[in-house]
């Protein structure tokens, strides 16, 4: 057998584990809700996180590949997150440096997205 394919076996039973892990976690997630009748926004992010997980390895099962923008817009939505769950004695300064890392992960996104602009990309001299 071939070293490329057993490490691909490899990295799709690994994924394949993380799939699982993130559908156990948004069902227990979902259960936490039942049982507490109470939803709030914490919980919807925390869900939004795990269809995020399972898009990202939706994506690289079907193209071998690994989106960092998926992994940024998890980041934004995990600091959201941390933002809504903290309570009113922390230091504001906390909250700042949070909003600052949104921001600075969020310029990022834009950055990777213009790399696919035609204006940005070098012209070749023909002549």
């Amino acid at each position: 057998m071939d070293i490329q394919k057993i490490i691909r076996s490899i990295q799709t039973f690994c994924v394949s584990l993380i799939l699982i892990g993130a559908l156990l976690g948004f069902l227990n997630e979902v259960l936490l809700m039942y049982e507490e009748q109470k939803i709030e926004l914490a919980d919807l992010l925390l869900l939004f996180i795990y269809v995020e997980v399972m898009g990202m390895v939706r994506v690289y099962l079907l193209s071998e590949e690994i989106r960092i923008t998926y992994l940024l817009i998890i980041a934004i939505t995990a600091i959201s997150r941390l933002i809504i769950l903290q309570k009113k004695d922390f230091d504001p300064a906390i909250l700042i440096y949070e909003s600052l890392a949104i921001l600075i992960i969020a310029l990022s996104i834009i950055v990777l997205r213009l790399r696919y602009l035609n204006i940005l990309k070098p012209k070749r001299n023909f002549k």
